[in-house]
């Protein structure tokens, strides 16, 4: 057995949301989930009638039998759960905070108070909120897709709780996992591994190959929500990263006359200019480099001296984007070091943007190709520290 059971490093500020959600999903299941399963359900509830017609007399038993294994949490994972057939918005809100036993909703707040509190960290606290909600919601449209007649109800927060971990396999790469490894009794003992391996065996070996072996409901388990929620995260997040930086560059930067380029090409225009120590003329007309591969014919030397003088400048959301395109672009160019470093220094100017720093400095200092960026790399790191 592999069971997760804790991740480094863990941020500083207070996850309020996330232990809200988990105390919601708790409380739930306390007052509503718990008592309900051991009572029987109200002969007077109309929900009754249509449960019976579409599990007892419809199917291979009689209503009769099925009443007598029924209880009153049924009625209402009934009424609440997601059934795809009967499309209800209440219900994909309401199914994401009911669970079907101790098990389930262990698994579920386990994974939620291991990877959401990073998330919340660098969403801040509404963000968090509204993005939980949102890849849940997403998750769930995109197990009905696979089930669209079924009246069988889909619940538990592991859709949402998916889409925290699409956040963190993005944002956190360089996390690691404390796994904890039981194969008694040969082993038992407790690994620190690679956050996007745990996450990619969880995407992959646990739900994607399942999805593909076993009918669309999954045996009980929401392997369609899992995935969409998960993909769902990956995609909110890249958003997150990318098109506010985008939009921005593009609307704040100050225009070439329309003769004027046409008259020089932006490329040799941007190597003449640094040449010339005009790195305001040269960041202005890299912006405006709308593909990767007009991009990719300046040198990285080029691309680096850019991002620097936007750094140095204060425009510390252009800089960020300069050197994530950067390091997106060019891997494995030597460059790569200053990169990671200037994306650090970057995301230090901004809110809740300690921790993804912490990655970038750390991939610096195993990559430097000198002693001064990786001197420089550990000072910030223990800025950092020193924070916390």
């Amino acid at each position: 057995m592999l069971l997760p059971i804790g991740d480094v490093p863990r941020p500083k500020t207070t996850p309020y949301v996330n232990w809200l959600l988990i105390g919601i999903n708790i409380a739930v299941f306390m007052v509503v989930t718990l008592p309900l399963s051991a009572a029987r359900p109200d002969l007077n509830d109309p929900a009754l009638l249509e449960y019976l017609n579409l599990l007892g007399a419809r199917g291979d038993w009689p209503a009769q039998l099925v009443y007598d294994h029924i209880s009153a949490y049924d009625l209402v994972v009934f009424k609440y759960g997601f059934r795809p057939a009967v499309f209800s918005l209440v219900s994909m809100f309401s199914a994401m905070f009911l669970h079907a036993g101790w098990m389930h909703l262990a698994g579920n707040m386990l994974f939620l108070w291991i990877y959401g509190d990073n998330v919340e960290h660098r969403l801040g606290h509404v963000g968090y909120l509204i993005a939980y909600l949102g890849a849940g919601l997403i998750a769930t449209l995109f197990f009905g897709m696979f089930v669209p007649n079924s009246n069988v109800p889909m619940l538990g927060a592991s859709g949402a709780i998916s889409g925290v971990l699409g956040f963190y396999f993005l944002w956190f790469p360089r996390n690691r996992i404390k796994v904890f490894v039981f194969l008694f009794p040969l082993i038992m003992t407790t690994l620190l591994i690679p956050s996007r391996i745990v996450l990619g065996v969880y995407l992959l070996l646990d739900n994607i190959l399942p999805f593909m072996t076993t009918s669309a409901e999954g045996g009980g388990v929401a392997y369609g929500a899992h995935i969409g929620g998960f993909f769902a995260g990956l995609g909110i997040a890249l958003a997150i990263d990318r098109l506010p930086r985008l939009l921005r560059m593009k609307g704040t930067t100050p225009k070439v006359s329309r003769k004027r380029a046409n008259l020089v090409d932006a490329v040799t225009d941007i190597v003449r200019s640094i040449d010339n120590n005009d790195l305001a003329r040269a960041a202005t007309r890299f912006s405006q480099l709308d593909s990767r591969i007009r991009r990719g014919q300046l040198s990285t030397s080029n691309i680096l001296a850019i991002g620097e003088y936007l750094l140095t400048n204060g425009a510390t959301e252009e800089a960020l984007t300069v050197f994530r395109r950067l390091i997106a672009e060019r891997p494995g160019d030597k460059g790569m070091d200053r990169a990671y470093l200037g994306a650090g220094r970057a995301l230090l100017d901004k809110p809740r943007g300690e921790t993804s720093a912490w990655h970038y400095f750390l991939a610096a200092i195993d990559l430097a190709q000198s002693p001064e960026v990786a001197a420089d790399a550990r000072r910030y790191l223990q800025v950092i520290e020193k924070e916390k």
